[in-house]
Order: structure tokens, then sequence, then C-alpha cells
């Protein structure tokens, strides 16, 4: 088995999302969007200013990476640390890689001052990650499994207490099915199932790949 030790879990975006706030009439709208890429978040960063081109400011910031490699973050004109280093600060805060947020405001005719700036700005990213859609990416293998039939009541038993999917399943004159697991739970997985079949199980690992967790 390889090496997983580089392949850490880690949080993205799995569908961008839009949320707005208000705070002494100005208003803060947060649009955030999956990027794997610095062009794709510059790009992105450039649409939504076109979008928003009568705003006051579109401060943004974006994490790409899945260890956080490349961050960037700009405070638009508003006075310097005010906005975005608390966007960015609120998405490593929450562990999301691959992601660009940009806040655009429409100033209210009241100032915030510093510290209030630096609540909008943050507080607008936590609503823009609450409307979007993220999940937890886990480094796993996909196994696959052939069984005659009587085995495979025990098999689907086992996979079941674990919350394993079942995917891919032929049944022709013997049975097959897909299963993945985390990387680190692939050993001890094979293990139980050549025990529960007493190795008549045939089981192969046919790719490992980073999948969405659905805890």
């Amino acid at each position: 088995m390889e090496n997983t030790t580089n392949f850490q879990p880690y949080r993205c975006v799995l569908t961008g999302g839009t949320a707005e706030i208000t705070e002494k009439k100005s208003r803060f709208i947060a649009t955030v969007r999956r990027t794997e890429s610095e062009e794709e978040a510059v790009s992105f960063i450039e649409e939504m200013k076109k979008k928003y081109w009568d705003a006051s400011h579109n401060c943004s910031a974006f994490v790409i990476g899945r260890r956080g490699q490349l961050t960037r973050c700009s405070d638009d004109g508003e006075p310097s640390g005010t906005a975005g280093r608390p966007m960015l600060e609120v998405l490593l805060g929450e562990g999301i890689c691959d992601a660009a947020v940009v806040v655009t405001r429409y100033f209210g005719g009241t100032l915030l001052g510093t510290g209030g700036l630096v609540r909008a700005y943050g507080a607008a990213v936590k609503a823009g990650l609450e409307a979007s859609q993220t999940a937890t990416m886990r480094y796993g293998s996909r196994i696959r499994i052939g069984t005659d039939y009587s085995d495979i009541g025990r098999i689907q038993y086992l996979l079941g207490q674990k919350g394993y999917p079942q995917e891919n399943a032929e049944y022709t004159e013997r049975v097959a099915l897909e299963t993945v697991v985390p990387a680190p739970e692939e050993e001890r997985l094979i293990k139980e199932l050549t025990e529960a079949t007493g190795a008549r199980a045939e089981l192969e690992v046919v790719d490992r790949y980073y999948f969405v967790d659905k805890d």
C-alpha cells in the first residue's frame, strides 16, 4: 500500500453561493466560488468586479491547494487590513481550500470604523459559506470485490455495518461490486473481508483518489 501521509483530509467548496448582510445601511454581498488555480480565482474576481461595477468596493480573498499553498487577499480601497485579511482568515479558519470569495460593498452613508469593517467583512464571508455547499475530501481506496453468491450476504452486511457504499454491482455466475474506503482503513477492511469469506473473495484495489466524505 502506498504511503498516504501526505494525503490529508481537506475541506472544499462543491457549489458556491451568495449571501448578503447589512451593517449600518451598507450592503455586503458575499459571492463564493470553487477555484482550483490562481488563474480561475483571478478570473472570478474580475467577473465580480464587472458584475458589481457600481459598488463602492469589491474585496477578495482566495486559497488554492489542498494544504493552502497559495493565498491572496485584497482590500480594494478599504483601509488596509480591514477587508481582505479578515476575509482570508475566515477561509483559513474554516479549513476551506480551492475557493475564492468576493465581498461587494455598497456604502450606506455611515462610516463603520476599522473594527466595524473587520467584523462586517468576516461575517459576510461566513454567510457566503453557509449559502454554499462544502464538503470534507478524504483520500481513499476503491476496492473491487468478487465473490460467490454464498458469501455476498456476509460482505454486504460487513460493508453496511461500516457505512461503506456498495456500487457497480454485477450479478452473473459470480457477484462483483465496488466500495470506497478511507485509505487508512483499506488494510483492515481487506483483512475483515478475507476472514468473513474464508479467503474466497477476490479483492483488488482498482484506484486511489480523493472522495467526498458523506458524514
